[in-house]
């Protein structure tokens, strides 16, 4: 081991990660502020005595942390502009040392960001080969999307585990939960159950991050920009990936997920869902929706959760013997883009692109905050109830705002009758229900003056001297 290691990048990462000032890091260490300034800049060296307190405070690895980074770095960065992309640059041996030494920080995230563009230039390669090849099409739907595994995977068990239910019931006789305190009950069980403690860090120390795990430390850390739902889901969640870790597996072992991406995304998808049904216990979350007919606003104070997160569980409500309204969940941004959906009453969404401008949940931007309402009928004839409201995520401060998106929550008209929002509804005059489609490409509907592209199954007329309210003018499909 070098007895004039210097590591300083490597003691600013480990400070910041334990969320220490520099004064409070060296009066661990038993220095002065200004020599591990003088440190963290590479302008001292981390000695063995020092390295040994490192490792005495923080439970560091000595030999990973000792490792001579600067050789890598250079490696890596000797990889990064050998590529054809920079023939023509006059770069030297000596230019990557320099910078490997002097900001190693700037180094590592050339290296990142050239990984990152291989990895999209490779998969847009693979994925224009995909669609050249028109056998090879249904691919594209799965392999190179791992999240729609996830979803199916979720579609699949119509949203509903049992086995993670039996373990959030466990998780409030084991920790002696207490409603109303449900906080203080979770930081319990996780210090007296896993010796794991919980702190709340400043926003500009948290960065983008609502939670992290320290594993060293045995702390979880959360931002204080989380409300106090999100603090309460955020603690159950990594209950689940400490405790439950093992259930988790076992349930991702029995589906078809394609690779390692997919079961990392479907793990934390499952720690979520545990999460949920500690705020929300199944049996009294389901009997108080049957008895206040699904007013979502009186069950997100009485189990103290956000909009979006009643909304999300009321979807799981399919127990055999104690089943509540099959409901669909989305959930989309003001551009279009969706990033929830689960389709529990046969609600059809596009896979792909955006939805009917028609459908309620867009109007909810133009008054944030106010629950709508509307009947609305498909194409085939299918007729569904739904509501949406915008949701708030918190953001970062004033250079991170807060981001903004609208849910939609809905069932069959057939179950609308019990829910409070479709009371002054006529609900068997489906005639007045709303025309929507599935997206415009997938519309059949001619006549829709909101429409964005022509569909797939009409030939396009072009006349210059007809316009209609829609841009578009079509002749009937081939054969009709």
């Amino acid at each position: 081991m070098d007895k004039k290691a210097m590591l300083g990048p490597k003691v600013r990462r480990l400070r910041r990660d334990h969320g220490l000032t520099q004064a409070q890091m060296a009066e661990q260490l038993g220095i002065s502020p200004s020599y591990l300034n003088l440190i963290e800049h590479n302008q001292r060296p981390v000695t063995v005595p020092l390295l040994l307190k490192l490792g005495q405070n923080f439970g560091v690895d000595l030999q990973s942390f000792a490792e001579d980074e600067e050789s890598r770095l250079v490696a890596g960065l000797r990889e990064v502009f050998a590529d054809p992309l920079f023939d023509g640059s006059d770069i030297k041996n000596q230019d990557f040392r320099e910078l490997a030494a002097v900001a190693p920080t700037l180094g590592q995230a050339v290296v990142a960001l050239y990984r990152s563009f291989r990895t999209s230039r490779d998969d847009l390669q693979a994925l224009a080969e995909k669609m050249a090849d028109r056998e090879k099409l249904h691919l594209v739907q799965g392999a190179s999307f791992p999240q729609e595994e996830v979803r199916d995977l979720f579609q699949a068990n119509n949203n509903h585990f049992a086995e993670l239910e039996a373990a959030a019931e466990e998780l409030w006789q084991e920790g002696r939960l207490e409603k109303g305190d449900l906080y203080r009950g979770l930081v319990d069980y996780l210090s007296n159950n896993h010796s794991v403690r919980v702190r709340l860090l400043p926003s500009d120390v948290m960065g983008y991050a609502v939670r992290r795990f320290d594993r060293h430390g045995r702390r979880i850390l959360l931002s204080e920009m989380l409300a106090p739902s999100g603090r309460n889901f955020q603690l159950a969640c990594q209950i689940a990936l400490l405790r439950h870790r093992d259930l988790l597996n076992q349930i991702l072992d029995g589906s078809s997920l394609s690779g390692d991406e997919a079961r990392r995304l479907a793990r934390i998808g499952l720690a979520n869902y545990f999460a949920a049904a500690v705020l929300m216990p199944y049996d009294r979350f389901w009997d108080a929706a049957k008895q206040i007919r699904y007013d979502i606003e009186i069950l997100r104070r009485r189990f103290d959760a956000s909009f979006e997160q009643v909304c999300q569980r009321l979807t799981t409500l399919q127990r055999s013997g104690a089943k509540g309204v099959p409901f669909f969940l989305m959930r989309v941004d003001s551009a279009g883009n969706v990033s929830k959906r689960f389709s529990g009453a046969g609600f059809h969404f596009a896979r792909f692109g955006g939805g009917c401008p028609r459908w309620i949940v867009y109007d909810a931007f133009r008054t944030p905050g106010k629950i709508h309402s509307q009947l609305a009928q498909m194409p085939d004839g299918t007729t569904y109830f739904s509501i949406a409201r915008t949701v708030v995520k918190a953001g970062g401060g004033f250079r991170s705002p807060p981001q903004q998106f609208a849910i939609a929550l809905g069932c069959d008209v057939q179950h609308a009758g019990q829910i409070t929002y479709a009371d002054g509804f006529d609900l068997e005059n489906t005639e007045a229900a709303t025309p929507i489609g599935v997206n415009c490409r997938l519309c059949p509907r001619l006549d829709c003056s909101q429409r964005a592209f022509p569909p797939l199954n009409h030939r396009l007329i072009v006349d210059e001297n007809l316009r209609g309210l829609s841009p578009y003018l079509f002749a009937p499909p081939a054969g009709e």
